[in-house]
């Protein structure tokens, strides 16, 4: 990497409001990448992947609709809502970043506006998040619909498991567990309904019959141990489209760019470069 001209920034760096009422902020210069966060938490989980790459690439956050900074959020919205919510307000073309659910927003993007994604990135994110008869590599309905029924009565304590479950059986998990739970609410308490329209969208979306349209290149990085998207699933994926990369990280759950952050930004930077 080289020497950075520019002294490390501060972060959260400051509030970029745009019309669209979504916060997005940009970083350093080059190609453009856009980092996606993922289900209950905002783009402050992106600080050191962000800082690891700005001295080549021109970075951007956003904080979805009804986390983080971006508190404006009226009526329901569906994948596809969320989905042009975020290009009204980052660079295209651009290599995207998909974290978890931010993943979905990535692969529908890639899908319905290829021109926009020059390079697709899934962070422990398949294109079907919920168990079906014809794939097991995902999280049980049950699962998925007592995290929605808890909701109601205590959405922070829900967020507190959800994170418990990111980390578990990774590396230094406790440390990692705290340091989640000092950002969880870092830019603000995230929109109940926000939340809800959420776990919605990870139960009910299933892009794998749109995979073959996707015709950017695509890495999967995935953590050995996550305990939410299995490695399974990745394989299942590079089983069907051999075109695909999947680099594992061993003993990483999750959340990897914080357990594994010189390995995944090495990975990153590899395939961006390639």
């Amino acid at each position: 990497m080289t020497a950075r001209s520019n002294p490390k920034p501060s972060w959260p760096p400051a509030h970029d409001s745009t019309s669209q009422s979504l916060y997005a902020h940009t970083l350093g210069t080059g190609s453009d990448v856009v980092l996606v966060h993922g289900w209950g938490m905002h783009s402050g989980v992106w600080e050191d992947v962000a800082e690891g790459l700005i001295d080549d690439f021109r970075v951007t956050v956003v904080d979805l609709p009804g986390y983080g900074f971006s508190r404006r959020y009226e009526g329901r919205h569906t994948l596809d809502d969320l989905c042009s919510a975020m290009a009204a307000v980052v660079p295209t073309p651009a290599a995207w970043v998909g974290w978890s659910l931010g993943g979905l927003i990535a692969q529908r993007l890639a899908v319905t506006a290829p021109q926009r994604v020059s390079h697709l990135i899934l962070t422990n994110s398949t294109p079907c998040f919920a168990q079906r008869a014809d794939w097991p590599h995902a999280v049980a309905l049950p699962v998925l619909r007592q995290f929605a029924e808890d909701l109601r009565r205590d959405y922070r304590a829900v967020l507190k498991r959800f994170i418990a479950l990111e980390v578990y059986g990774s590396e230094r998990a406790s440390a990692q567990l705290q340091q989640l739970k000092a950002m969880l609410f870092q830019h603000g308490e995230p929109a109940l309904s926000a939340l809800e329209d959420g776990l919605q969208i990870l139960e009910s979306t299933d892009l794998r019959p749109d995979w073959g349209r996707i015709v950017c290149p695509i890495l999967l990085l995935m953590g050995e141990r996550d305990q939410l998207v299995p490695v399974e699933a990745g394989q299942a994926l590079v089983a069907h489209r051999p075109d695909v990369r999947l680099r594992v990280l061993e003993r990483a759950g999750h959340a990897p760019f914080f357990s594994h952050l010189p390995v995944f930004n090495a990975e990153l930077r590899a395939f961006l470069n390639g």
